[in-house]
Formats: structure tokens, sequence, C-alpha cells
């Protein structure tokens, strides 16, 4: 990845598979718990982007945003989360809360770290793996927008909608239908499916052939 030093680099597939692996752990358990309203905001930096932030309140104005030039970030490691409304960008209690289920997956969090303390930050080792009584459920969507919540597919709790012989996608109920919906627009919004197939269910001509073929490719791109 080419990128300038003013650029944040948001996209999880930027990590190591086993970073990637325990980022979307630690989302899933968030979401089981209720947490819901968080979202990344930087998984890889690199060794010239982080010393342009070192730089930041040292030799350049600004306040202090980082405590090292020898970052996890750099080795893939590493991401950093915020919070979304209702409550403040870096809640000091909700960070506290998926630190807290950080530490039962042994993720470590910055929040832990002595006279250095980086809550919003989380990190693995290269050798990290799922403890014991702990698994990926289903394909964790890991939002990199507050506008976006965390969501947890799990491919018999998708909603299914009910089909009629034309194959037209026929709905028992509102809230089925918005639960849909609300599936389709989080994959639009994460660009892993174009906007024309969140145009079709609103038009009524998405089939459930198409709906099926749709999870296929959202959960294909998602990984």
């Amino acid at each position: 990845m080419s990128a300038s030093v003013t650029t944040t680099c948001r996209d999880i597939s930027e990590l190591l598979p086993v970073a990637q692996t325990a980022c979307r752990l630690l989302f899933q358990e968030c979401f089981k718990v209720g947490i819901k309203n968080i979202f990344i905001t930087e998984t890889y930096r690199s060794q010239e982007r982080q010393k342009y932030l070192y730089e930041q309140g040292r030799t350049r104005p600004g306040q202090i945003v980082t405590w090292t030039l020898n970052s996890n970030h750099k080795s893939r490691l590493a991401w950093d989360v915020a919070v979304g409304p209702p409550q403040s960008l870096y809640d000091v209690a909700t960070l506290s809360q998926i630190g807290a289920i950080a530490r039962k997956l042994g993720i470590i969090w910055g929040g832990d770290w002595v006279g250095s303390i980086d809550r919003p930050h989380f990190e693995v080792k290269s050798n990290w793996v799922i403890p014991k009584g702990y698994k990926l459920e289903g394909q964790v969507i890991v939002p990199t927008s507050s506008a976006i919540k965390v969501q947890l597919i799990v491919e018999d709790k998708v909603p299914k909608p009910i089909e009629k012989d034309d194959d037209k996608m026929q709905f028992s109920n509102e809230t089925t239908k918005t639960a849909v919906r609300d599936y389709l627009k989080q994959a639009v919004d994460k660009k892993l499916i174009d906007k024309s197939h969140l145009e079709k269910f609103d038009a009524g001509t998405l089939t459930g052939g198409d709906f099926e073929g749709l999870k296929i490719i959202i959960a294909q791109r998602s990984n």
C-alpha cells in the first residue's frame, strides 16, 4: 500500500491475518454484549507516517499523538478504535469495557500500559491464537465510520424473505423487510456491493435468487 503520510488507513485487510482475526473476534464479542457503536480509526501505518505523527507536538505544531517511533501499527499487528454517538469519541467507560473484553481474548490493550496509556489502541503478537472457549461465529462487519454499527452476520440468522412463484422478494412483516434492507445498506456502505442492488431492493425488483447470490459475494469480499 502506498499513501501520503497524512493519509489514515482504516482498512482491516491491511493487517496481518492474525491481527485481522483478533480484530474481528474483538468486535464480535463487543457486539454480543451490546457495544455496537465502535469503529476502526487506523490499522496499518507506514514508518514514514509514524515518524510524521511522532513529530507532531515536538518539531511540528499540534498535540502529541504518539509516544513512539516503533509502533506495532507499522508491523500490521495493531489497530485503533473510537466510539460513535451518543458517546464522546474516546469515551473512557466504553473503551474500558472493550479493554476488559480484549484481556479475555489475549489482545493487548493500550489502556493497560503504564506511563503512556493509549486507550483506543489494541494489538496482538504475531503468535496470537484464539483462546479456548472462543470462536468466530459468523461474518463480522467491522465499521470504519461512526455512521455504521458493528454487525455480526451468522448464516442462519440472516433474515430470509418469503419467495413466491415469480421469485420476487416478499416479506411476512415490515420488521423482516427492514432487517434485510439494513443488511444490504451496510454492505453498500462498506463497498462490498454496488448501490444498484439496494436500488433494486427499494424498487421491489430484487429477486430471492439475487439476494442469495449477494450474501455469498458479501461474505467473500468481507474476508
